[in-house]
């Protein structure tokens, strides 16, 4: 087939100037030749930051370290000077407190010696009123004047005075020069000590400030050195690695070109080959469409008759969709009938389980109760259980016991197991009128409770009693018998000196 004229040809008959080429994906080998130079760039750049962090993470610890030594040293300065405060307000407190004492101890003296002035013109008073009672003067009432004093002792009293006033006003004055004095003098020796202090800070200060300054003027300079290198590598590697783009987008750019030739060729033969598939396509379809045109009339016809049936169906199923629709109202309705009721239902269990819980609650708080109950009667019964086992030994003792006293009566106890009242009557009678009165004492509140114990404390003070003339007989009868005892040695004794004598 002979080669055509095209009507696109005009476009490309001039290739040295071509239009701007679409996007290429490059191939491997390009791209790793284009990604050389900046990845090493970045190799080195990646380097000297990994160089310059030490450096720089010593330079910060540097400055932390003289930040913590300046605050450390600031601490102890301030610590310093508060001490020397407090020990400059000790001194002066102590000064002040030996100052007052002085003063007091003065003020106590001339108080004493005011004392015993007024208490010797008091003497003096006396004195002169005992004079006067000596000499046949008849005091006058309380409420009289006291009694006018002389010239001469108003004198001696004023010159006394104005004498006491005056060695207290020495001895004041001299003691307030002397204190003052002494403050002066601590004042100088404290002033001394702290210009002295304060010398030695600024001193200290200033040879510190120096060492601080020149080594931050030299780090200054070790970091301006620092930043000058790190700022020539960076243009050096800039200037390679911009070098380093510069070739390898100019070969990009060459290969990118000669590629784009070569696919152009490529591609006007190709479409050439299909111009005429396109005919030879056109052609067979011209063949084959007039078979397929009386399809399509029948086709057609065919889809009218379809479309009266469709129309039909949509209808029946317009009805249907509405039929549905009122179906679901329908449905929904229901359904909100029976959420209502299901909330009805939920709401009268949770009442019924909230009355189950309280009626729970209610019974195991009377069953705890009623335990509770049950433990403190058990330990009541057993308590119960317990006295009145002692009740019972005390009574079968308190029974042994009247068992066995009444083994010891005697026949007139028998026969009148009460003795009668020793009181007279009218004794009786004013007993008798005593018991009747209402008790006030709590003893005799108490008594109150055994009155039926009477006859009992009768026949337990009557045993009481014999007891007591039975020991005072004892007594007597062993004292008698001692007695016997010493005449009997006496006779033995004067019988045995009248044997001895011729």
């Amino acid at each position: 087939m002979g080669r055509r004229n095209w009507p696109w040809r005009g476009h490309h008959a001039d290739l040295r100037h071509p239009p701007t080429p679409p996007a290429v994906s490059p191939s491997p080998a390009m791209a790793g030749s284009r990604f050389t130079a900046p990845t090493a760039a970045e190799a080195e750049l990646l380097l000297l930051q990994k160089q310059a962090l030490p450096e720089e993470e010593a330079a910060k610890a540097k400055r932390e370290l003289l930040t913590r030594f300046l605050q450390e040293k600031l601490s102890r300065e301030e610590q310093s000077s508060k001490r020397g405060l407090h020990k400059v307000r000790t001194a002066w407190r102590s000064a002040r407190r030996k100052t007052k004492d002085q003063e007091l101890r003065q003020d106590i003296e001339i108080l004493s010696q005011t004392f015993t002035r007024v208490i010797d013109c008091k003497d003096g008073v006396i004195e002169v009123a005992a004079g006067l009672a000596g000499q046949g003067e008849v005091p006058g009432d309380a409420h009289d004047p006291p009694p006018q004093k002389t010239p001469q002792a108003l004198v001696r009293e004023l010159e006394e005075a104005e004498e006491q006033h005056s060695r207290a006003l020495r001895s004041h004055l001299h003691l307030t020069d002397q204190l003052l004095h002494l403050q002066r003098g601590r004042l100088g020796y404290l002033e001394e000590g702290f210009n002295a202090q304060v010398d030695t800070l600024k001193a200290d200060f200033e040879a510190e400030r120096r060492t601080i300054l020149e080594q931050q003027e030299w780090e200054s300079c070790c970091l301006r050195d620092m930043a000058l290198a790190m700022e020539q590598d960076h243009a050096r590697n800039h200037h390679e690695a911009m070098l380093n783009f510069q070739s390898a987008r100019d070969d990009i750019k060459n290969k990118c070109w000669q590629e784009q030739q070569y696919c152009r060729l490529q591609l006007v033969a190709r479409l050439e080959k299909l111009w005429d598939q396109i005919q030879e396509a056109r052609q067979n379809y011209t063949q084959a469409t007039e078979k397929k045109k009386v399809e399509f009339e029948a086709l057609k016809k065919k889809c009218e008759k379809s479309s009266w049936d469709i129309d039909a169906q949509a209808k029946k199923l317009q009805n249907l969709q509405e039929m549905v629709t009122t179906t679901r109202a329908q449905i929904a309705a229901h359904l909100q009938e029976s959420e209502k009721q299901n909330q009805r239902i939920r709401e009268d269990k949770e009442h019924a389980l909230q009355k189950l819980q309280k009626l729970r609650a209610q019974s195991s708080q009377a069953r705890a109760t009623a335990h509770t109950h049950l433990v403190t009667l058990t330990c009541q019964c057993s308590a119960t259980l317990k006295v009145l086992q002692q009740l019972v030994e005390k009574a079968q003792r308190i029974l042994r016991l009247a068992e066995m006293c009444r083994r010891l009566e005697t026949e007139e106890e028998e026969v009148l197991p009460f003795y009668p009242s020793s009181l007279a009557e009218q004794e009786q009678q004013n007993a008798r009128k005593v018991l009747e009165q209402p008790p006030i004492e709590p003893l005799a509140l108490a008594l109150q409770d055994y009155v039926g114990l009477e006859q009992f404390w009768k026949r337990f003070n009557k045993a009481k009693l014999e007891e007591k003339v039975l020991e005072q007989a004892r007594a007597a009868l062993a004292d008698r018998n001692q007695n016997l005892r010493g005449l009997l040695q006496q006779h033995l004794a004067g019988v045995a000196i009248n044997q001895k004598m011729p």
